[in-house]
């Protein structure tokens, strides 16, 4: 018999701004035992260093999880010009330096080859699997790591600031699964001068906003009240990009059995994806097919 996991049945999105100097992973970790959370996961990892949005997933919000991670994120972030470094962050080791420094015309003229649909070389310090295991890993490790590009959407990438020649702040709304050091890299080979990112932060993620976060010393004062609960946003924000359709009751307990359900109402197309709702409630994601929703992610709450 598989064992029982512990905890509160209690489904919904927590978001934290979250400090530099620790993972995504102890996060999610900290915000579970906070909250005596049954099951809790995030939507999209931000490295170490990096601060701001992340939106912690609770209970059956879980399964909302791959529309957040799929849906377009902002960064605000500071390129240190100049200088290379081995993981493209300030952490690393700087490996060649240029006296080079590009005008503020120069910069937003070659912002315009990093937007659309781009090719991006994650960096060698990352999460990428490279048969079968981690490039950071492998690098760690002293191996030459080559990494395939691979394809990203960068939906706007705009000159911020100037703080002075050695720094340029940008902000980039991207698509899933881009790398803000890649472009700080390849900015700066671009530019003729090096680069690496200084400081980065997400500033909203999906319909997440950097304004609706918390902080890790509000999740540590109130661990264990209930209070934090106050701070959720419910289930139903995590499908925020797809397509609602309204069911009945009968309906409801035809999805919730994992079986076709009619729909009365409908802003879906055939063929798309959407989420029936009964009173608001979301019931189950599925595809949208003449009247019908077929289910194929149910909500248990």
């Amino acid at each position: 018999m598989a064992r029982k996991r512990k905890g509160r049945d209690i489904s919904g999105w927590l978001v934290i701004d979250k400090p530099a100097g620790i993972t995504s992973s102890a996060v999610v970790n900290k915000v579970r035992w906070a909250m005596d959370a049954k099951k809790a996961g995030h939507a999209g990892t931000l490295d170490p260093d990096a601060t701001g949005v992340l939106a912690i997933a609770l209970g059956e919000a879980t399964k909302t999880v791959p529309f957040i991670t799929d849906a377009l994120k902002a960064y605000r972030f500071t390129v240190r010009l100049g200088q290379a470094t081995n993981t493209d962050d300030q952490e690393g080791e700087v490996i060649a330096e240029n006296a080079a420094r590009p005008t503020d015309d120069e910069i937003k003229a070659a912002l315009a080859d990093f937007t659309g649909d781009i090719m991006q070389v994650p960096p060698k310090f990352s999460a990428v699997k490279i048969d079968g295991q981690r490039a950071y890993k492998l690098a760690r490790d002293g191996e030459d790591v080559e990494i395939a590009a691979r394809p990203l959407w960068v939906d706007e990438l705009t000159l911020v600031s100037r703080p002075d020649e050695d720094h340029v702040e940008l902000e980039m709304a991207c698509g899933k699964g881009g790398y803000v050091r890649s472009i700080a890299r390849d900015l700066g080979e671009k530019l003729g001068c090096l680069g690496h990112v200084r400081e980065l932060r997400r500033i909203w993620s999906g319909p997440f906003e950097v304004e609706d976060g918390i902080t890790m010393d509000t999740v540590e004062e109130l661990a264990k009240t209930g209070e934090l609960d106050q701070y959720m946003h419910p289930l139903e924000v995590g499908l925020d990009g797809i397509p609602e359709v309204k069911t009945t009751a009968d309906g409801a307990v035809r999805l919730k059995n994992g079986n076709p359900g009619l729909v009365l109402t409908s802003d879906a197309e055939y063929g798309d994806e959407a989420w029936a709702s009964l009173d608001g409630k979301a019931i189950a994601v599925g595809v949208y097919k003449a009247g019908e929703l077929h289910p194929n992610r149910v909500f248990l709450h």
